[in-house]
C-alpha cells in the first residue's frame, strides 16, 4: 500500500520528533555511555572479536538498540491508536449529525 506524499513526510516528521525525544532520555544516555565505555575497551586488545571487552561492546549495544527499538515501537503503537480514535470519533460525529439533518428534515 502506498501513502500520499503528504502523509509519508507527517510520518517522516513524527519519527524524527520521537527520535529526538528518546536520545534525550536519561536511561538510554546512561546505557548509550555504557556502551561507549564497553566500545572503547575494544582497542586495549589487539584481535577485537577474541577479547572480553568485544563481547561486553556487543551485548551492551544490543541492548541499546533493543531499547531504543522498543520505545519508538510503542510510540508508534501509541500513535497509531490516538490517530486511530480520532478518526472513528470524527467518523462517528458525522454519522450522528447526517442522521440527525435526516430527522430534521424529514420531520418538517
Amino acid at each position: 500500500m502506498n501513502f500520499p506524499p503528504w502523509l509519508e513526510q507527517a510520518i517522516q516528521a513524527r519519527l524524527d520528533e520521537v527520535s529526538s525525544r528518546i536520545e534525550q532520555e536519561p536511561e538510554l544516555s546512561r546505557v548509550r555511555n555504557e556502551t561507549d565505555e564497553a566500545f572503547k575497551g575494544l582497542f586495549a586488545g589487539e584481535d577485537m572479536e577474541q577479547t572480553p571487552g568485544y563481547a561486553e561492546w556487543e551485548s551492551r549495544y544490543i541492548v541499546t538498540k533493543g531499547m531504543e527499538n522498543e520505545r519508538l515501537y510503542m510510540q508508534g503503537l501509541r500513535d497509531g491508536i490516538q490517530l486511530t480514535v480520532s478518526l472513528l470519533g470524527q467518523s462517528m460525529f458525522e454519522e450522528t449529525n447526517t442522521k440527525a439533518v435526516q430527522t430534521i428534515n424529514a420531520n418538517p
